[in-house]
């Protein structure tokens, strides 16, 4: 206590030259806080008053372990973690009115920080106590971490002295983002997978989302994929360690152990991933003796994966016909793992057809000794090769492969001829001389770009295992090669625990269509769980409702689509050829919510309203940026939305010229069942009459399923903003709840003429009203600042209203220069 008293001198005279001495309390409460490694149990158990003056004296060590004895005593540290946050970041977070907890906000942004080297926790005497670690206690609270330029931060994580540092990260990431990566060297590749591997593998990581990356690594991209997708080679990584990585060692260990009571219990054969037969595990005498006779087949699984070796491995068969794989490819056991085989843990590489036969069948192959043996070459040609994924109740067959040349054969077939795979007869198999490969879909090796040695500067995979992989994966400015793209649509095709793709900005091109053989593989996947699909980009290589149509073909499960382009390709007959939407009938969809941005196309309804008729659970519909040729058209689409979309409650147009439909416009404010209407930026009242507003008026007061109405960008004006205020008269039976008139030309004076009419109203409906919220983003409010606060007084007081401080004369000039 007296050298914490001795530690205090120099803060209380600081204070006393500040003119504020301190109090005989925060004296007291500043040496219990520096002696908190003695003290912390008879801290914790002070009464609630005292404790409370002792909490923003604590170092964020202390304070974030004292947080469940505060709150017992009913105490919040809330608001000390927000001073905190404001002391040490010195930056007003995005929406910070939403933030909740302050104390998982800071220790979150604190690791990612100091991780990066951004903050130096000796900069503050709160941030630092030799007693602690900064990255091993803030940790824990890490759902997000965020990976930049050339990845610092991966080594520090990977290094031995931070193994617990990554248990707890394994434990708490859900979301892992690469920003502006750069091209890194082999070590740091290493380093990131054994990071990928602890994270998502072994962890709970179940987004990945890469943006901002003009120029990617093609080796470290398909790296990044492929991992996330659960395919891992351990070879070169763990040359160093000669064994395998530690927790996949304890799993094997474990399902051994298990493999050996279940054969003794159920007198089978069969081995678990990672196991040898059941005659060689019965003679393991101990745990030390397992161990390291795992630890040696693992070394040698090792030296036969390193591509330098002339050598591969060879999956031993036993004269039962059992299979012997290797130990370091040992799988978890999680809902969303995406297996290829239960009881192998290697990723077998689907099988070859052969050709001229209506079922894939399997090669001859010798019976192999224990040891393990070089496998037969495969003929490799420049045709693409059939391949599929065994399904995961099935036994294991064939040899590994390498992982390049399994990412870069697209599988096309279908999960029948995949469970027919193991049906077939087994005299049917005919020699490896006999193989001959589909000239169907699949491009080959050689079509990729990559010859045997890897051209493209990635090692091939002699031994793949595969693990847990990611449910959101998302793609933000990241240029897609050809090769990449390949890439993707292989791992897209067993991807079954994918439930969310994001492509956004990433010059697909003609590319798209390799994309879609994968979703279309994967569909025929019962387990598959992709369920949202977002494309966007800056030039449409097809036309909009064409892509839909594509996507819908290849995948009709989907829930959610979104298509979306900025740009009409210029360039035309560049479109590959099998590939025309008219020639293929959409199947009956899942889809729920479809979004459409059209690079100002027309409407195209003959591809739109087979999409309508086959999305008969549509419940949300968004148009944006089309252009409409003639009424008739227009009345096609209400017409098949009324007829085929019984269900769609949410329908929006954006930047879709309506001032000629004004009838239409009127039916579809009449619709019994939408519960929220947008006409954002349609010109509605461009060349309107009166009658048109008054009509619009009386159809919303009869309407009382309507409770959403947004009219942003319309040229309301004021005098039609105070005639919207009889939406809520007396006489009316609507629902609104919910009104957006942003960007509408509105001045103080007709803002504050709208509100006394809304009060009103409300005060001849003694009070009752449903309307709850009012947006006014980029209106002139700030012409009158005095009449538009006593405006915005009066609505706050009857709803929520959300503005914002805009600079009209600012945006008009801005306007004038573009013109």
């Amino acid at each position: 206590v007296r050298a914490a008293g001795a530690a205090m001198e120099p803060r209380a005279e600081r204070e006393a030259a500040a003119g504020s001495p301190p109090s005989l309390f925060e004296l007291s409460g500043a040496v219990v806080s520096s002696a908190m490694g003695t003290l912390e149990r008879e801290v914790w158990a002070l009464p609630g008053q005292i404790l409370q003056g002792i909490l923003p004296l604590l170092n964020i060590y202390y304070l974030e372990r004292i947080e469940e004895p505060a709150l017992k005593k009913g105490l919040s540290t809330q608001p000390i973690w927000h001073k905190l946050w404001n002391d040490v970041m010195k930056i007003r977070p995005p929406k910070s009115e939403n933030i909740k907890n302050w104390r998982k906000k800071f220790l979150e942004t604190f690791f990612s920080n100091v991780l990066h080297g951004v903050l130096d926790v000796s900069s503050d005497p709160r941030l630092s106590d030799r007693r602690f670690s900064p990255l091993l206690h803030s940790s824990r609270h890490v759902t997000q971490l965020t990976i930049c330029n050339m990845l610092q931060g991966v080594a520090e994580l990977t290094a031995e002295r931070n193994q617990r540092v990554l248990e707890n990260l394994a434990g708490s990431l859900r979301t892992l983002k690469f920003r502006h990566l750069l091209t890194s060297d082999l070590s740091i590749r290493q380093s990131l997978s054994l990071l990928l591997h602890h994270l998502i593998h072994h962890g709970a990581v179940s987004q990945v989302s890469m943006c901002s990356w003009p120029v990617p690594d093609k080796v470290l991209l398909v790296l990044i994929l492929s991992m996330s997708a659960g395919f891992w080679h351990p070879g070169k990584t763990l040359m160093h360690q000669g064994s395998p990585c530690s927790l996949c060692r304890e799993e094997s260990d474990a399902q051994g152990l298990l493999t050996q009571e279940n054969g003794a219990l159920l007198g089978s054969n069969q081995l678990c991933c990672g196991s040898t037969e059941q005659s060689e595990t019965s003679q393991w005498g101990d745990s030390e003796s397992r161990s390291k006779k795992v630890q040696t087949a693992s070394a040698v699984a090792l030296q036969e994966a390193d591509p330098d070796s002339q050598a591969s491995i060879e999956l031993s068969r036993s004269s039962s016909g059992t299979v012997k794989t290797p130990v370091l490819c040992g799988l978890r056991s999680h809902p969303l793992q995406n297996l290829a085989c239960q009881d192998v843990s290697c990723k077998v590489p689907p099988e070859y057809y052969i050709k001229g036969e209506s079922s894939p069948s399997l090669p001859k192959r010798s019976s192999v000794g224990p040891a393990f043996q070089k496998p037969y070459r495969r003929f490799k040609t420049a045709v693409g090769r059939k391949r599929r994924c065994p399904r995961r109740n099935r036994r294991a067959r064939a040899d590994p492969e390498d992982l390049y040349d399994f990412v870069f054969a697209v599988a096309r077939e279908e999960e029948e001829m995949a469970e027919s795979l193991y049906e077939s007869n087994a005299q049917e198999r005919e020699s490896i001389d006999d193989w001959a490969p589909s000239p169907a879909d699949t491009p080959s090796f050689e079509d990729v770009g990559c010859t045997e040695g890897g051209s493209v500067g990635i090692i091939p995979l002699k031994a793949a295992c595969h693990f847990r992989s990611i449910s959101t994966l998302e793609l933000f400015s990241i240029p897609l090669t050809g090769d990449t793209c390949r890439a993707l649509g292989n791992l897209l095709s067993s991807w079954v625990s994918l439930e969310k793709l994001v492509l956004s900005y990433n010059g697909l091109g003609a590319n798209v269509f390799c994309i879609l053989s994968g979703l279309r593989a994967l569909s025929h996947r019962r387990d598959c769980s992709l369920r949202v699909v977002r494309v966007s980009d800056v030039f449409s290589h097809i036309p909009s409702v064409e892509l839909v149509w594509s996507i819908l073909t290849a995948f009709p499960r989907l829930h959610t689509l979104s298509v979306s382009f900025d740009l009409k390709n210029q360039l035309e007959g560049n479109r590959p050829e099998g590939h025309s939407s008219s020639e293929a009938e959409i199947p009956e969809s899942c889809l729920e919510q479809l979004e459409i941005r059209f690079p100002r196309e027309p409407l195209q309804t003959s591809l739109l309203l087979p999409v309508l008729k086959a999305s008969r659970s549509l419940q949300q519909l968004s148009l944006d940026s089309a252009t409409i040729s003639c009424p008739l058209e227009f009345g096609l689409l209400l017409q098949a939305l009324k007829e085929c979309n019984p269900g769609l409650k949410r329908l929006s147009f954006h930047d879709v010229n309506l001032a000629d439909y004004q009838k239409e416009v009127l039916l579809l404010l009449q619709d019994p069942v939408l519960q929220e209407i947008t006409f954002s930026f349609c010109r509605l009242f461009e060349s309107c009459t009166a009658e048109f507003l008054s009509d619009i008026i009386q159809i919303v007061k009869r309407n009382s399923t309507l409770k959403s109405l947004k009219l942003p960008g319309n040229r309301l004006g004021n005098h039609r903003l105070v005639a919207l205020a009889d939406i809520f008269s007396e006489d009316s039976s609507s629902s609104i709840c919910q009104l957006d008139v942003s960007s509408n030309c509105i001045k103080p004076d007709g803002l504050l003429e709208f509100a006394k009419k809304l009060e009103s109203h409300i005060l001849q409906r003694g009070g009752q009203i449903k309307f709850t919220h009012l947006r006014l983003f980029q209106n002139w409010l700030d012409q009158d600042a005095a009449t538009a606060q006593e405006a915005l007084r009066r609505l706050r007081a009857v709803c929520s209203v959300v503005s914002n401080t805009w600079d009209s004369s600012q945006a008009f000039a801005d306007y004038i220069s573009v013109m």
